[in-house]
């Protein structure tokens, strides 16, 4: 049996709009990626806002399924790594190893 079957319920009801990112920060992150006189699609930023919603959750319950399976309660930066790395995107986790090392020693400053 997975541990996904496992897992405990919760008795809320988490609505469609709270599991997403707000499309403000989703429209800006795309502007920013784009040439400056760039226009993009109210279509483009709400298909965008759900993939890249249901994206970081998917690896947020990978990471979130390691801790319960090593009874732990908090998902760190290396949970995510590890999740990234399982789920078969190794490539952006190599990336994002060294952004936390250089993260975490800026933090300690």
């Amino acid at each position: 049996m997975e541990a996904r079957e496992t897992a405990p319920a919760f008795d809320f009801e988490v609505k469609e709009q709270d599991r997403w990112l707000p499309i403000a920060n989703v429209a800006r992150i795309m502007k920013n990626a784009l040439p400056e006189n760039a226009k993009i699609a109210k279509e483009a930023k709400e298909c965008m806002q759900e993939c890249v919603s249901e994206f970081i959750s998917f690896i947020t319950s990978e990471a979130s399924e390691k801790c319960q399976q090593e009874k732990r309660k908090t998902v760190n930066g290396e949970d995510i790594l590890f999740a990234m790395t399982s789920l078969g995107f190794e490539n952006y986790s190599e990336a994002l190893k060294i952004y936390l090392a250089k993260y975490r020693e800026v933090s300690i400053l």
